[in-house]
């Protein structure tokens, strides 16, 4: 059955720190007439009193756990809002919403538990060189790691079914969740496929997103986590 707005489809935004862009974002999700979650995680500023007066509905974390943890609790409330398919969105105004149409007709046109946007397929606009390095290396990574062959490791963007949400269950709080969630994807054996996204990138998305130097921490989170299973 092809998801239809309003039809149990829950868009997921994981939130810190974001009074300069919330208020956008909740109003162009909301004009796909999908529910909209924020999950404000311990924000110092008024996120997540301009998510609710946007429209979101919105759940606190009374102090930060990370994006990883945020996403989490998005997930898990979206599935106990009878959420049939879940999105994962991202706060800074890089995504576009019109994408996440294109990511649940991939679920429906291929029969699949996960869609994961790929900016390598889509578009990118003004990533600078030293970002696509990092992005580069990322997925070389976790393509080595999980034996998935995906073209994007770290984009936010990402559709599910229910069932596929209900194996995520996320421990990296911080900004190794992207690579986590692939190897829970990859473990879970459940389909995936990727579609084509367009990410915006500013001067605003680019100092809220990952430096050079978090590859490193990314790797070291990661493998420790292996080593402690």
């Amino acid at each position: 059955m092809r998801p239809q707005p309003n039809a149990g489809v829950w868009v997921v935004v994981a939130a810190y720190n974001e009074a300069r862009m919330i208020t956008e974002v909740v109003r162009e999700v909301r004009r796909t007439g999908h529910a909209l979650v924020v999950v404000d995680d311990g924000s110092a500023d008024a996120t997540a009193e301009l998510a609710a007066a946007a429209g979101a509905e919105v759940v606190r974390h009374p102090f930060n756990l990370g994006q990883g943890a945020a996403l989490q609790t998005g997930i898990e409330f979206a599935l106990s809002e009878g959420a049939r398919f879940v999105v994962t969105f991202d706060a800074d105004g890089q995504h576009r919403p019109s994408d996440i149409t294109a990511l649940l007709d991939a679920l429906e046109r291929n029969n699949a538990d996960f869609a994961l946007g790929s900016r390598t397929l889509g578009a990118t606009v003004d990533l600078p060189p030293r970002r696509r390095w990092l992005l580069k290396a990322a997925t070389w990574f976790t393509r080595m790691t999980t034996g998935l062959a995906v073209t994007d490791a770290h984009n936010g963007l990402r559709a599910m079914t229910r069932r596929g949400a209900s194996v995520i269950h996320l421990h990296q709080n911080r900004m190794a969740h992207a690579s986590e969630i692939l190897h829970q994807i990859a473990a879970s054996g459940l389909p995936y496929i990727e579609a084509p996204v367009t990410v915006a990138y500013s001067d605003y998305s680019l100092a809220k997103g990952q430096r050079t130097s978090d590859a490193l921490t990314i790797v070291l989170d990661l493998f420790a986590r292996r080593l402690r299973r």
